[in-house]
């Protein structure tokens, strides 16, 4: 069991019968009465973040969670299948645990949080950016093409569809965030 004076980013903790992870904290002692803890939690099963103030030196159950890095293989109808690095162990996960899951590519490495008592999947972590290449744009217009203000629509080898700068072209890889789904860079080649 661990206390409020144990908190810190990213801990994963039972509240409410389900597993969150700390996102913020903030230790508060007001001038008059007890101290407390004000907190941000996020589900790790949903996503959905809370707010949440606890008491100082309440106790909290910790849930110990184990990150292991696995390789994306393919998808069928069971979901996406991952494979240990380690140990080739294949395993299924369904595409609602996963977010932005149309930005992976066959062989791309991603973390999975395990909830190590159980040995469950809690959640899929994507890297922060992908190399994809752009299967499909419109042409850009004469004089839009210099600035990276305007945009147009494309999709990328796995399907997914982005906006670009209107410079570029089909064919070309680029550097894609999977937070935000953003365009960040063109890769040189």
């Amino acid at each position: 069991m661990a206390t409020t004076a144990d908190f810190r980013n990213g801990m994963c903790i039972k509240y409410k019968d389900d597993i969150y992870s700390i996102v913020h904290f903030l230790h508060v002692k007001p001038g008059k009465g007890p101290a407390f803890v004000r907190t941000k939690l996020k589900n790790v099963k949903t996503g959905r973040v809370v707010e949440n103030t606890f008491s100082s030196g309440v106790k909290i159950e910790e849930v110990r969670v184990e990150r292991r890095q696995y390789q994306y293989l393919y998808k069928d109808d069971m979901g996406f299948n991952f494979m240990n690095s380690e140990t080739f162990e294949q395993i299924p996960i369904p595409e609602t645990m996963i977010e932005n899951s149309d930005l992976m590519k066959e062989g791309q490495l991603v973390e999975i949080n395990f909830h190590t008592e159980t040995e469950t999947p809690l959640t899929v972590e994507m890297p922060s950016f992908v190399e994809l290449q752009v299967t499909f744009t419109i042409e850009g217009e004469k004089g839009n093409t210099a600035s990276s203000t305007a945009l147009k629509p494309a999709t990328l080898e796995t399907g997914a569809e982005i906006m670009v700068p209107m410079f570029i072209g089909q064919g070309e890889v680029i550097k894609v965030d999977t937070r935000d789904r953003s365009y960040s860079e063109r890769v040189k080649q």
